[in-house]
């Protein structure tokens, strides 16, 4: 299951080349840039969601992988207190943090869920210390835990466990930032570094 909250794609994001995948339901092949550059067409994600590899048929001569993208579900799930949620960061403001919850556990909402996550959710120590704007942007995508359905249809956020926090974030030059420390990323194409509640990854 965790793997599966790990492997949570977006539109546009690159599951692997067309060389060695095919693309399959949620996915597309990018070739506009084929033409004029030498670089190999890859396999990019059309839809949120979480891939999902087709092994070939052994008679087929194809013998790539077929990748998909299992996106929002007609039994869309729900967030329950104490639920771990994958969701993107809308909104920074001095003493919370609004976001859309996209999935629970392993799962996609169907319907529009708003989480919330307090200043004094984000940590589990200093709290008082705690700055919104250094903890989060709008966009990044964070994992959390639902504390409890709060006021206007929100739920109350937690990233204050280790495991919890930023998973993904964008810099300003649009590349993946790299988790260096549990309050830093880096831009893998500038080196710059910018302040974040980090995800502490699980080995």
């Amino acid at each position: 299951m965790e793997e599966s909250i790990i492997s949570l794609v977006t539109p546009g994001e690159i599951l692997g080349k067309a060389s060695q995948l095919k693309a399959g339901k949620g996915a597309y092949v990018n070739t506009t840039t084929t033409t004029t550059t030498k670089e190999a067409p890859l396999v990019y994600a059309s839809l949120t969601g979480l891939p999902r590899f087709v092994p070939p048929s052994p008679h087929s001569a194809d013998q790539r992988p077929t990748v998909e993208v299992t996106g929002h579900k007609a039994h869309g799930a729900v967030p329950q207190p104490a639920s771990i949620v994958i969701a993107r960061v809308t909104k920074v403001m001095a003493r919370m943090a609004s976001a859309d919850i996209m999935c629970v556990g392993p799962k996609s909402v169907r319907e529009k869920f708003t989480g919330i996550i307090r200043q004094q959710d984000v940590r589990a120590t200093e709290i008082d210390k705690v700055e919104m704007h250094s903890s989060f942007r709008p966009g990044d995508i964070v994992k959390a835990q639902v504390l409890s359905l709060g006021d206007a249809r929100a739920y109350h956020l937690s990233t204050a466990k280790n495991e919890l926090g930023v998973v993904s974030a964008e810099s300003a030059s649009g590349a993946t930032m790299v988790p260096i420390s549990w309050t830093e990323m880096q831009c893998p194409l500038t080196g710059q570094t910018e302040p974040r509640k980090v995800a502490k990854v699980e080995t």
